[in-house]
């Protein structure tokens, strides 16, 4: 059975699969990224937890994931919970650091400018740095995005949704019928999904980045 035959015949369940995976992508992406840049307006006032916080979160990106997964099992058991913790780890590491360099960037004067018209520290924040920021912190979730879709893949290890489970039952089978399609078509959609949602944030940075900043 050649490739297009074998996704033809199976659309529903690879419809289900690619809505699973990528449901689980992005919510993953947006916790990671909440909880990443709470890290980093937290800490990026303060030179020693910053370098420390920007320091962790590369280190923190060569753990393993299977090992974390794996370690995730003994609290969590199987399933979609250890899958999502572990995802919503990785993917808030890439964006940790973008949103410390972009926050520590933003020209003093500028900072000076809106505190001298009165402007409260919060509002300085929100209106000011983090949305000089924001060109840096999104390149940051652009990185984070691509990463989870692929490693996303793996959690079929722990009966974790998406479409790592066609991918892995593909490669177990191969020699089999049908062994290669599933692995290729699995493989295939996940970059589907990934260019997807690049570009989806490609044109969010479009509308949301001042002309100035881009």
């Amino acid at each position: 059975m050649d490739l297009w035959s074998y996704v033809r015949g199976r659309g529903g369940t690879l419809a289900f699969l690619m809505y699973q995976h990528a449901s689980l992508a992005f919510q993953t992406v947006l916790v990671g990224t909440v909880v990443a840049v709470l890290i980093a307006v937290a800490v990026y006032r303060m030179p020693l937890l910053s370098q420390l916080s920007l320091t962790s979160s590369r280190v923190a990106l060569t753990i393993p994931s299977l090992a974390l997964l794996a370690l995730l099992l003994v609290p969590f058991g199987l399933g979609v919970v250890p899958s999502f913790v572990m995802l919503a780890f990785f993917a808030a590491m890439p964006v940790i650091g973008n949103a410390i360099v972009g926050l520590r960037s933003v020209p003093p004067s500028v900072v000076e400018s809106a505190r001298g018209i009165g402007f409260s520290r919060s509002r300085i924040l929100l209106t000011v740095e983090l949305p000089i920021a924001w060109p840096v912190i999104l390149t940051g979730i652009r990185v984070s995005t691509q990463m989870i879709v692929g490693v996303a893949a793996i959690v079929a290890y722990v009966l974790g949704p998406g479409l790592g489970s066609l991918i892995f039952n593909g490669l177990s089978r191969l020699g089999g019928a049908n062994a290669l399609e599933m692995a290729l078509t699995g493989t295939i959609v996940i970059v589907i999904i990934a260019l997807v949602f690049d570009a989806l944030l490609v044109l969010l940075g479009r509308l949301t980045i001042a002309k100035g900043l881009s």
